[in-house]
Protein backbone atom coordinates (compact mmCIF):
# COMPACT_ATOMS: atom_id res chain seq x y z
CA UNK A 1 0.00 0.00 0.00
CA UNK A 2 0.92 3.49 -0.37
CA UNK A 3 -0.14 6.26 1.81
CA UNK A 4 -0.25 10.05 1.12
CA UNK A 5 0.42 12.77 3.75
CA UNK A 6 -2.99 13.31 4.80
CA UNK A 7 -3.33 9.52 6.18
CA UNK A 8 -5.91 8.29 3.17
CA UNK A 9 -4.86 5.15 2.17
CA UNK A 10 -4.13 4.16 -1.61
CA UNK A 11 -4.06 0.44 -2.19
CA UNK A 12 -2.81 -1.41 -4.69
CA UNK A 13 -3.69 -4.43 -7.21
CA UNK A 14 -3.49 -6.39 -10.10
CA UNK A 15 -5.71 -7.19 -12.97
CA UNK A 16 -5.51 -9.47 -15.57
CA UNK A 17 -5.63 -7.26 -19.16
CA UNK A 18 -5.19 -7.70 -22.73
CA UNK A 19 -1.52 -7.95 -22.38
CA UNK A 20 -1.00 -9.48 -18.87
CA UNK A 21 -1.62 -8.02 -15.32
CA UNK A 22 -2.11 -4.67 -15.09
CA UNK A 23 -1.12 -2.98 -11.90
CA UNK A 24 -3.11 -0.04 -10.44
CA UNK A 25 -3.15 2.13 -7.59
CA UNK A 26 -6.93 2.36 -6.20
CA UNK A 27 -8.65 4.56 -3.58
CA UNK A 28 -11.45 2.94 -1.39
CA UNK A 29 -13.98 5.10 -2.20
CA UNK A 30 -15.44 7.49 -3.98
CA UNK A 31 -16.64 8.92 -7.09
CA UNK A 32 -13.98 7.23 -9.35
CA UNK A 33 -11.60 8.70 -11.46
CA UNK A 34 -9.45 6.84 -13.74
CA UNK A 35 -5.71 8.49 -13.91
CA UNK A 36 -3.44 7.64 -16.94
CA UNK A 37 -0.05 8.99 -16.90
CA UNK A 38 2.44 10.52 -19.03
CA UNK A 39 5.21 8.41 -21.23
CA UNK A 40 7.44 7.97 -19.79
CA UNK A 41 6.29 7.12 -16.31
CA UNK A 42 4.17 5.37 -14.53
CA UNK A 43 0.82 5.79 -12.23
CA UNK A 44 3.29 7.07 -9.27
CA UNK A 45 3.28 10.35 -11.51
CA UNK A 46 -0.11 10.79 -9.77
CA UNK A 47 1.07 10.79 -6.05
CA UNK A 48 0.96 13.94 -5.25
CA UNK A 49 -2.56 14.28 -6.11
CA UNK A 50 -4.61 11.73 -4.72
CA UNK A 51 -4.58 13.28 -1.37
CA UNK A 52 -6.95 16.18 -2.54
CA UNK A 53 -8.63 14.37 -4.89
CA UNK A 54 -9.97 12.38 -2.34
CA UNK A 55 -10.47 14.87 0.04
CA UNK A 56 -12.40 16.18 -2.83
CA UNK A 57 -14.74 13.21 -2.98
CA UNK A 58 -13.70 11.79 -6.02
CA UNK A 59 -11.77 7.91 -5.41
CA UNK A 60 -8.58 7.92 -8.14
CA UNK A 61 -7.55 4.74 -9.66
CA UNK A 62 -4.19 5.16 -10.99
CA UNK A 63 -3.21 2.81 -14.05
CA UNK A 64 0.32 1.92 -14.75
CA UNK A 65 -0.38 0.89 -18.82
CA UNK A 66 0.40 -1.83 -20.07
CA UNK A 67 4.72 -1.80 -20.28
CA UNK A 68 5.10 1.02 -18.01
CA UNK A 69 5.48 1.09 -14.05
CA UNK A 70 4.77 -2.79 -12.87
CA UNK A 71 2.49 -3.68 -15.46
CA UNK A 72 2.92 -6.47 -18.33
CA UNK A 73 4.09 -4.98 -21.33
CA UNK A 74 2.49 -5.93 -24.86
CA UNK A 75 4.61 -7.98 -27.45
CA UNK A 76 5.47 -5.39 -29.36
CA UNK A 77 5.00 -1.54 -29.59
CA UNK A 78 1.47 -0.72 -29.24
CA UNK A 79 -0.87 2.36 -30.42
CA UNK A 80 -2.90 4.51 -28.13
CA UNK A 81 -5.86 2.37 -28.89
CA UNK A 82 -4.39 -0.68 -27.67
CA UNK A 83 -3.19 1.15 -24.27
CA UNK A 84 -6.84 2.50 -23.99
CA UNK A 85 -7.62 -1.32 -23.53
CA UNK A 86 -6.27 -1.67 -20.20
CA UNK A 87 -9.05 0.68 -19.13
CA UNK A 88 -12.31 -1.58 -19.22
CA UNK A 89 -10.47 -4.59 -17.39
CA UNK A 90 -9.56 -2.78 -14.60
CA UNK A 91 -13.13 -0.85 -14.32
CA UNK A 92 -14.39 -4.70 -14.63
CA UNK A 93 -12.46 -5.74 -11.96
CA UNK A 94 -13.55 -3.05 -9.38
CA UNK A 95 -17.33 -3.47 -10.52
CA UNK A 96 -17.43 0.26 -11.83
CA UNK A 97 -20.01 0.53 -14.71
CA UNK A 98 -18.89 4.08 -15.61
CA UNK A 99 -16.07 6.69 -14.36
CA UNK A 100 -14.62 9.50 -15.24
CA UNK A 101 -11.06 9.42 -17.28
CA UNK A 102 -8.64 11.94 -16.83
CA UNK A 103 -5.32 11.56 -19.45
CA UNK A 104 -1.87 13.45 -18.72
CA UNK A 105 0.30 14.02 -22.40
CA UNK A 106 0.05 10.09 -23.46
CA UNK A 107 -2.13 9.43 -21.41
CA UNK A 108 -4.44 12.32 -22.47
CA UNK A 109 -4.34 10.59 -25.96
CA UNK A 110 -5.40 7.03 -24.12
CA UNK A 111 -8.48 8.20 -22.28
CA UNK A 112 -9.64 10.01 -25.48
CA UNK A 113 -9.13 6.32 -27.14
CA UNK A 114 -11.31 4.89 -24.23
CA UNK A 115 -14.29 7.73 -24.21
CA UNK A 116 -14.34 6.97 -28.33
CA UNK A 117 -14.55 3.57 -28.04
CA UNK A 118 -16.76 3.20 -24.63
CA UNK A 119 -18.51 6.16 -23.99
CA UNK A 120 -21.15 4.13 -22.29
CA UNK A 121 -18.66 3.56 -19.64
CA UNK A 122 -17.26 7.47 -19.54
CA UNK A 123 -18.81 10.08 -17.42
CA UNK A 124 -16.46 12.49 -18.42
CA UNK A 125 -13.07 13.04 -19.79
CA UNK A 126 -10.74 15.24 -18.47
CA UNK A 127 -7.44 16.19 -21.07
CA UNK A 128 -4.61 17.85 -19.87
CA UNK A 129 -2.13 18.13 -22.60
CA UNK A 130 -3.77 16.96 -25.66
CA UNK A 131 -1.56 17.06 -29.05
CA UNK A 132 -2.51 19.21 -32.00
CA UNK A 133 0.46 19.74 -34.12
CA UNK A 134 1.61 20.88 -37.65
CA UNK A 135 2.89 18.07 -39.45
CA UNK A 136 6.37 19.54 -39.93
CA UNK A 137 6.32 19.90 -36.15
CA UNK A 138 4.83 16.41 -35.71
CA UNK A 139 7.45 15.11 -37.38
CA UNK A 140 10.54 16.60 -35.96
CA UNK A 141 9.79 16.64 -32.89
CA UNK A 142 8.86 12.91 -32.94
CA UNK A 143 12.17 11.91 -34.79
CA UNK A 144 14.30 13.97 -32.41
CA UNK A 145 12.90 12.50 -28.88
CA UNK A 146 12.16 8.84 -30.62
CA UNK A 147 15.99 8.73 -32.18
CA UNK A 148 16.85 9.71 -28.46
CA UNK A 149 14.70 7.65 -26.69
CA UNK A 150 15.29 4.41 -28.95
CA UNK A 151 19.25 4.89 -28.68
CA UNK A 152 18.82 4.96 -25.01
CA UNK A 153 20.87 2.37 -22.98
CA UNK A 154 22.86 1.71 -19.73
CA UNK A 155 25.82 3.42 -19.15
CA UNK A 156 28.79 2.66 -16.84
CA UNK A 157 28.77 4.29 -13.49
CA UNK A 158 25.03 4.40 -14.09
CA UNK A 159 25.71 7.54 -15.94
CA UNK A 160 22.10 6.95 -17.80
CA UNK A 161 20.98 7.45 -14.66
CA UNK A 162 22.32 11.07 -14.67
CA UNK A 163 21.52 11.48 -17.66
CA UNK A 164 17.84 11.19 -17.01
CA UNK A 165 17.66 13.25 -13.70
CA UNK A 166 19.45 15.74 -15.67
CA UNK A 167 16.58 16.10 -17.98
CA UNK A 168 14.02 16.10 -15.62
CA UNK A 169 15.70 18.89 -13.79
CA UNK A 170 16.18 20.99 -16.84
CA UNK A 171 12.25 20.06 -17.58
CA UNK A 172 11.45 21.15 -13.95
CA UNK A 173 13.71 24.11 -13.55
CA UNK A 174 14.36 23.84 -10.23
CA UNK A 175 10.45 23.43 -8.99
CA UNK A 176 10.51 19.78 -8.13
CA UNK A 177 12.69 18.26 -5.18
CA UNK A 178 15.80 15.94 -5.71
CA UNK A 179 13.96 13.32 -4.20
CA UNK A 180 10.70 13.15 -6.17
CA UNK A 181 13.33 13.89 -9.53
CA UNK A 182 15.08 10.67 -8.66
CA UNK A 183 11.09 8.98 -8.41
CA UNK A 184 10.86 10.09 -12.09
CA UNK A 185 14.30 7.96 -12.94
CA UNK A 186 13.00 5.50 -11.15
CA UNK A 187 9.67 4.82 -12.69
CA UNK A 188 11.40 5.66 -16.37
CA UNK A 189 13.70 2.49 -15.87
CA UNK A 190 10.87 0.41 -15.29
CA UNK A 191 9.75 1.19 -18.59
CA UNK A 192 13.72 0.36 -19.33
CA UNK A 193 13.65 -2.51 -17.74
CA UNK A 194 11.40 -4.14 -20.15
CA UNK A 195 12.35 -2.58 -23.09
CA UNK A 196 9.34 -0.62 -23.58
CA UNK A 197 11.41 2.98 -23.28
CA UNK A 198 10.36 4.68 -26.67
CA UNK A 199 6.75 2.85 -27.27
CA UNK A 200 4.59 5.21 -25.28
CA UNK A 201 5.86 8.61 -27.54
CA UNK A 202 6.25 6.54 -30.60
CA UNK A 203 2.32 5.64 -29.99
CA UNK A 204 1.57 9.59 -28.90
CA UNK A 205 3.36 11.39 -31.98
CA UNK A 206 1.33 8.50 -34.38
CA UNK A 207 -2.23 9.41 -32.91
CA UNK A 208 -3.72 12.51 -34.87
CA UNK A 209 -5.71 14.12 -31.92
CA UNK A 210 -7.17 17.07 -34.12
CA UNK A 211 -8.75 13.88 -35.72
CA UNK A 212 -10.69 12.63 -32.43
CA UNK A 213 -11.98 15.57 -30.42
CA UNK A 214 -14.47 16.02 -32.90
CA UNK A 215 -15.80 12.74 -32.09
CA UNK A 216 -16.13 13.09 -28.54
CA UNK A 217 -19.79 13.06 -27.14
CA UNK A 218 -19.17 13.10 -23.45
CA UNK A 219 -18.12 16.17 -21.28
CA UNK A 220 -14.83 17.04 -21.73
CA UNK A 221 -12.87 19.45 -19.84
CA UNK A 222 -9.56 20.61 -21.20
CA UNK A 223 -6.86 21.31 -18.25
CA UNK A 224 -3.81 23.13 -18.76
CA UNK A 225 -0.59 24.93 -17.33
CA UNK A 226 0.45 27.90 -19.16
CA UNK A 227 4.61 26.15 -18.44
CA UNK A 228 3.61 23.24 -20.05
CA UNK A 229 5.01 23.02 -23.78
CA UNK A 230 1.55 21.52 -24.50
CA UNK A 231 -0.11 24.69 -23.86
CA UNK A 232 -0.54 25.60 -27.41
CA UNK A 233 -1.95 22.52 -28.44
CA UNK A 234 -4.75 23.14 -25.23
CA UNK A 235 -5.47 26.27 -27.06
CA UNK A 236 -6.00 24.62 -30.53
CA UNK A 237 -7.94 22.01 -29.04
CA UNK A 238 -10.13 24.89 -27.46
CA UNK A 239 -10.67 26.37 -30.74
CA UNK A 240 -11.71 23.00 -32.39
CA UNK A 241 -14.02 22.20 -29.59
CA UNK A 242 -15.29 25.34 -27.67
CA UNK A 243 -18.03 23.59 -25.81
CA UNK A 244 -15.39 21.81 -23.62
CA UNK A 245 -14.74 23.05 -20.38
CA UNK A 246 -11.53 24.99 -19.61
CA UNK A 247 -9.45 25.19 -16.81
CA UNK A 248 -5.87 27.19 -16.66
CA UNK A 249 -2.85 26.93 -14.46
CA UNK A 250 -0.42 29.38 -13.98
CA UNK A 251 2.96 28.37 -14.71
CA UNK A 252 4.56 25.13 -14.09
CA UNK A 253 5.86 22.59 -16.10
CA UNK A 254 5.23 18.93 -17.75
CA UNK A 255 5.14 18.00 -13.73
CA UNK A 256 2.10 19.91 -13.34
CA UNK A 257 0.75 17.19 -10.43
CA UNK A 258 4.17 17.94 -8.31
CA UNK A 259 4.09 21.56 -8.84
CA UNK A 260 0.71 22.46 -7.97
CA UNK A 261 -1.60 19.24 -6.78
CA UNK A 262 -4.19 21.49 -4.67
CA UNK A 263 -5.05 23.13 -7.70
CA UNK A 264 -5.23 20.37 -10.40
CA UNK A 265 -7.28 18.74 -8.17
CA UNK A 266 -9.63 21.43 -7.52
CA UNK A 267 -9.87 22.09 -10.99
CA UNK A 268 -10.80 18.45 -11.84
CA UNK A 269 -13.20 18.36 -8.90
CA UNK A 270 -15.03 21.85 -9.88
CA UNK A 271 -15.95 20.18 -13.45
CA UNK A 272 -17.29 17.20 -12.35
CA UNK A 273 -19.40 18.87 -9.74
CA UNK A 274 -20.86 20.00 -12.72
CA UNK A 275 -21.28 16.50 -14.31
CA UNK A 276 -24.29 14.01 -13.07
CA UNK A 277 -22.64 10.95 -11.64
Amino acid sequence: MSQDTAGMVMKRRYVDGPFGQIHVHVAPHGRPLVLLHQAIMAAGQFDAVFAPLMAAGLRPIAIDMPGFGLSHPPAGPPTIADYARCVAPVLDALMLERAAVAGHHTGAAVATEFALAHPERTQALILHGPMLLPDDERARLGERLLAKEMAFAALPGGAHLADVASLREELSQGRVPPDRITDYVVQAMQAYRQGTYWWGHAAAFAYRHEQSLPRIAVPCLLLTNTGDMTHASAQAALALRPDFAWAEIVGGGIDICDEAPEAWAAAIADFLRGVPA
